[in-house]
Protein backbone atom coordinates (compact mmCIF):
# COMPACT_ATOMS: atom_id res chain seq x y z
CA UNK A 1 0.00 0.00 0.00
CA UNK A 2 0.92 3.65 -0.28
CA UNK A 3 -0.12 6.51 1.99
CA UNK A 4 -0.67 10.00 0.59
CA UNK A 5 -0.77 13.40 2.28
CA UNK A 6 -1.66 16.58 0.39
CA UNK A 7 -0.63 20.10 1.32
CA UNK A 8 -0.58 23.58 -0.17
CA UNK A 9 -4.26 24.39 -0.42
CA UNK A 10 -5.69 27.72 0.64
CA UNK A 11 -7.50 30.87 -0.40
CA UNK A 12 -6.38 32.71 -3.52
CA UNK A 13 -7.82 35.44 -5.71
CA UNK A 14 -8.97 34.74 -9.24
CA UNK A 15 -6.05 34.89 -11.64
CA UNK A 16 -3.62 33.80 -8.97
CA UNK A 17 -1.49 30.69 -8.60
CA UNK A 18 -1.14 27.89 -6.11
CA UNK A 19 1.05 24.81 -5.87
CA UNK A 20 -0.24 21.62 -4.29
CA UNK A 21 2.08 18.92 -3.03
CA UNK A 22 1.45 15.29 -2.25
CA UNK A 23 3.89 13.29 -0.15
CA UNK A 24 3.84 9.51 -0.49
CA UNK A 25 5.03 6.79 1.86
CA UNK A 26 4.84 3.03 1.93
CA UNK A 27 5.58 0.93 -1.14
CA UNK A 28 7.93 1.95 -3.94
CA UNK A 29 6.65 5.28 -5.23
CA UNK A 30 7.94 4.83 -8.75
CA UNK A 31 5.64 1.82 -9.20
CA UNK A 32 2.56 4.02 -9.20
CA UNK A 33 0.97 6.33 -11.69
CA UNK A 34 -0.27 9.41 -9.85
CA UNK A 35 -3.26 11.64 -10.34
CA UNK A 36 -5.04 14.69 -9.02
CA UNK A 37 -8.81 14.85 -8.73
CA UNK A 38 -11.10 17.49 -7.31
CA UNK A 39 -14.57 17.60 -5.85
CA UNK A 40 -16.70 20.70 -5.53
CA UNK A 41 -19.74 20.78 -3.22
CA UNK A 42 -22.60 18.65 -4.54
CA UNK A 43 -20.58 17.57 -7.58
CA UNK A 44 -18.89 14.32 -8.49
CA UNK A 45 -15.17 13.88 -8.09
CA UNK A 46 -13.53 15.11 -11.29
CA UNK A 47 -10.28 14.10 -12.98
CA UNK A 48 -7.76 16.94 -13.08
CA UNK A 49 -4.41 15.53 -14.19
CA UNK A 50 -2.32 12.37 -14.21
CA UNK A 51 1.33 11.53 -14.62
CA UNK A 52 2.88 8.19 -15.49
CA UNK A 53 5.04 6.27 -13.04
CA UNK A 54 8.21 7.42 -14.81
CA UNK A 55 6.98 10.98 -15.22
CA UNK A 56 7.30 10.68 -18.99
CA UNK A 57 3.62 11.04 -19.81
CA UNK A 58 1.31 13.74 -18.56
CA UNK A 59 -2.42 14.04 -19.03
CA UNK A 60 -4.79 16.84 -18.09
CA UNK A 61 -8.51 17.26 -17.98
CA UNK A 62 -10.05 19.61 -20.52
CA UNK A 63 -11.06 22.13 -17.88
CA UNK A 64 -7.49 22.72 -16.73
CA UNK A 65 -5.39 22.29 -19.86
CA UNK A 66 -2.98 25.15 -20.32
CA UNK A 67 -3.44 26.29 -16.70
CA UNK A 68 -2.48 23.35 -14.49
CA UNK A 69 0.70 21.28 -14.64
CA UNK A 70 1.36 17.99 -12.89
CA UNK A 71 4.88 16.84 -12.07
CA UNK A 72 6.59 14.36 -9.80
CA UNK A 73 9.91 13.86 -8.08
CA UNK A 74 10.51 10.13 -7.64
CA UNK A 75 13.59 10.77 -5.51
CA UNK A 76 11.48 12.72 -2.99
CA UNK A 77 8.37 10.57 -3.33
CA UNK A 78 6.29 13.60 -4.14
CA UNK A 79 3.87 14.73 -6.81
CA UNK A 80 2.84 18.33 -7.47
CA UNK A 81 0.05 20.27 -9.10
CA UNK A 82 1.00 23.77 -10.21
CA UNK A 83 -2.16 25.78 -10.76
CA UNK A 84 -2.20 29.15 -12.48
CA UNK A 85 -4.84 31.52 -13.86
CA UNK A 86 -7.16 30.19 -11.20
CA UNK A 87 -10.89 30.73 -11.57
CA UNK A 88 -13.68 30.63 -8.98
CA UNK A 89 -14.93 27.44 -10.61
CA UNK A 90 -11.64 25.77 -9.61
CA UNK A 91 -12.81 25.93 -6.00
CA UNK A 92 -12.91 22.37 -4.66
CA UNK A 93 -11.24 19.85 -2.41
CA UNK A 94 -8.24 18.51 -4.31
CA UNK A 95 -7.21 14.90 -3.86
CA UNK A 96 -3.98 13.14 -4.68
CA UNK A 97 -4.31 9.50 -5.73
CA UNK A 98 -2.12 6.55 -6.71
CA UNK A 99 -2.99 3.90 -9.27
CA UNK A 100 -2.94 0.20 -8.57
CA UNK A 101 0.62 -1.11 -8.91
CA UNK A 102 1.79 -1.62 -12.49
CA UNK A 103 -0.71 0.78 -14.05
CA UNK A 104 1.20 3.66 -15.58
CA UNK A 105 -1.56 6.26 -15.62
CA UNK A 106 -5.31 6.67 -15.81
CA UNK A 107 -8.01 9.34 -15.84
CA UNK A 108 -10.56 6.99 -14.24
CA UNK A 109 -11.26 7.13 -10.51
CA UNK A 110 -11.79 3.39 -10.48
CA UNK A 111 -8.11 2.83 -11.27
CA UNK A 112 -6.99 4.66 -8.13
CA UNK A 113 -7.33 2.58 -4.94
CA UNK A 114 -5.15 4.91 -2.84
CA UNK A 115 -6.26 8.43 -1.90
CA UNK A 116 -5.10 11.27 0.29
CA UNK A 117 -7.38 13.13 2.69
CA UNK A 118 -7.73 16.15 0.39
CA UNK A 119 -6.80 19.81 0.60
CA UNK A 120 -9.21 22.71 0.14
CA UNK A 121 -8.62 25.24 -2.61
CA UNK A 122 -10.83 28.32 -2.64
CA UNK A 123 -10.65 30.89 -5.42
CA UNK A 124 -12.34 34.20 -4.73
CA UNK A 125 -13.70 36.42 -7.49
Amino acid sequence: QVQLVESGGGLVQAGGSLRLSCAASGRTFRSYGMGWFRQAPEKEREFVAAISSSGGSIYGGDSVKGRFTISRDNAKWEVYLQMSSLKPEDTAVYYCAATRPGLSYSSSREDYPYWGQGTQVTVSS
